[in-house]
């Protein structure tokens, strides 16, 4: 078992997020994709794929209507799990740890740099509530687009960012024979306790 500094496991997922954004998108059409995994009031959990807005050392950040299933879950039970695989690369990185929502004035300035088209289905989805007609969404598109007919979309009050804050990361690479290489970093102190797992 090793110490490694704060910032080592970021590093290392930055390095593959890169390759994998090398990757041809023929091949990996969405680097930036992985999967959420959240727990509802019952214990149940579940999961979707979203995409990855932003990384640093405070942690990861994604977007979200918080009225929808996963965003009252994480409000909820704010512990949550993320997982990306770039099966080109062979690689997967397994991140845990809890959430937290980000500041008003980010989730603003990422919402104004959206396209106008998905501005405007932020405000117009009830997202994860029940539709009684498949008319009601297109209905509620055009009652959004002449709402703000000629000026910019703020930010609903219903949709926000939130910011996983990781306590843990498992970095696995597939080799040959099913050998494969797992070295998980979990959070101590000021650092990170590192160690290698059998596959």
């Amino acid at each position: 078992m090793n110490r490694a500094p704060m910032h080592a496991p970021f590093e290392r997922f930055n390095a593959l997020l890169a390759s994998a954004r090398a990757v041809d998108t023929a091949v990996l059409p969405e680097p930036t994709a992985f999967s959420l995994g959240t727990v509802g009031a019952d214990g149940q959990p579940a999961v979707r794929i979203l995409l990855l807005k932003g990384v640093d050392e405070r942690g990861f950040v994604f977007y979200t209507n918080v009225e929808s299933r996963k965003g009252r879950e994480l409000l909820a039970h704010p512990s949550a799990a993320m997982c990306f695989h770039w099966q080109p690369l062979e690689r997967q990185v397994r991140i845990e740890g809890v959430t937290c929502s980000v500041a008003p004035e980010e989730a603003d300035e990422y919402f104004a740099s959206r396209p106008r088209g998905s501005q405007i289905g932020a405000w117009a989805s009830a997202q994860s509530r029940p539709m009684t007609d498949a008319g009601d969404l297109e209905a509620q598109v055009s009652a959004a687009e002449a709402r703000f007919a000629g000026t910019p979309v703020p930010r609903p009050p219903h949709w926000t960012g939130f910011r996983l804050i990781p306590h843990r990361f498992e970095f696995w690479h597939g080799m040959p024979s099913r050998l494969h290489e797992r070295h998980v970093f979990e959070r101590v102190d000021d650092g990170w306790r590192t160690e290698l797992l059998y596959p």
